[in-house]
């Protein structure tokens, strides 16, 4: 039977279960151990610094009708999986509210701007 990859990674010192475009990647990983020895991996919290000012960080944009945060992701970073880049890149608790309304302006990290 082939072990799932979780199970493969848990096997190499230092592996890391997130990729590189992964939001998590470079999070550190903890370890729980149950009363019955068993331990549980998890991802301890994820944070950010605080937002900068810096206009050179970031551009604005303009959202549309429709707009949703993975859109913005492929046309800014050429993969919808990297919404997470402009999420950070915001004051909001919901990653939703930044595309809710149209009209509204967000900042979209420029490369080598922001850094969540």
């Amino acid at each position: 039977m082939i072990d799932p990859y979780e199970n493969a990674l848990d096997a190499i010192p230092g592996a890391h279960p997130y990729p590189r475009t992964s939001r998590y990647h470079d999070a550190e990983i903890g370890v729980h151990r149950l009363p019955d020895g068993t331990e549980v991996r998890y991802t301890k919290r994820r944070l950010l610094p605080p937002l900068s000012a810096d206009a050179e960080e970031t551009a604005p944009h303009t959202v549309n009708s429709g707009e949703r945060l993975d859109h913005l992701g492929q046309r800014y970073f050429g993969d919808p999986g990297q919404w997470w880049q402009i999420a950070d890149a915001n004051p909001v608790l919901d990653p939703g509210e930044l595309t809710a309304e149209p009209g509204q302006e967000i900042d979209i990290p420029l490369p080598g701007g922001f850094h969540g």
